[in-house]
């Protein structure tokens, strides 16, 4: 297993277009839920325990080498908001483009071909990381690392926020991280027998009304 891998795929530079997505932070802050570091970490806070905690149970998974097709009916199911279903796709269908070329794997083909339109973000994490010969545990590390880095790194340029003090927020989350993480390890070997009940669904209902309103915003600075 290569550690270099894991650093490679968890890059905010690896060109999986995740840098134009905020992670609803964008719709947190025109609402008034994000205003400081505090309010960005509670905000984070929630991401990471609610639907970061899904995506990264369905990354394990993928990684575990779970079908990655009721892995991502898994993933619709789980995901109320047609934005935010529209938003995964289209981050699957890039993430998809970057693994490809970079770790070619006969699985990526095969959910490439499946999948035409992208398949949900985090099969594919999951998947890429098989691909890199990583395991769940770095699947999943960097599926809820993604659900709370890139609502911090939004919030940077979206309020100006100090990017140390952003970067401060997720130094004080990683012990959550770490038990979001191994959680979400545990569910989907648990799949592995069980099936795809067995892993976490969680709602963050703010955060879906949030994504829905955000697709009818003529200007806007982040994609979702």
């Amino acid at each position: 297993m290569s550690r270099a891998a894991l650093l490679v795929l968890a890059d905010g530079r690896f060109p999986a277009g995740g840098h134009a997505h905020s992670g609803g932070a964008e719709a947190a802050v025109k609402a008034g839920r994000i205003t400081d570091a505090a309010s960005l970490e509670e905000f984070c806070r929630g991401r990471l325990h609610t639907g970061a905690a899904m995506t990264a149970a369905l990354a394990a998974a993928a990684a575990l080498g779970v079908d990655p097709t009721g892995l991502d009916r898994a993933a619709d199911a789980r995901t109320p908001s047609p934005a935010l279903r529209v938003a995964a796709r289209k981050l699957g269908r890039q993430l998809m483009r970057a693994a490809r070329a970079t770790w070619p794997h006969p699985e990526l083909d095969a959910l490439a071909q499946r999948f035409p339109k992208g398949a949900h973000q985090p099969v594919v994490l999951g998947l890429t990381a098989r691909a890199a010969g990583l395991g769940p545990e770095d699947a999943a590390y960097c599926s809820a690392y993604e659900g709370v880095s890139g609502p911090a790194t939004a919030v940077v340029r979206l309020l100006g926020l100090d990017p140390f003090d952003a970067t401060a927020v997720l130094a004080r989350l990683a012990p959550e991280l770490d038990r979001v993480a191994q959680d979400a390890v545990d569910a989907a070997r648990r799949a592995m027998t069980d099936g795809v009940d067995a892993l976490p669904a969680r709602s963050a209902p703010l955060l879906e009304i949030g994504a829905e309103v955000h697709a009818g915003w003529p200007v806007r600075l982040f994609a979702s």
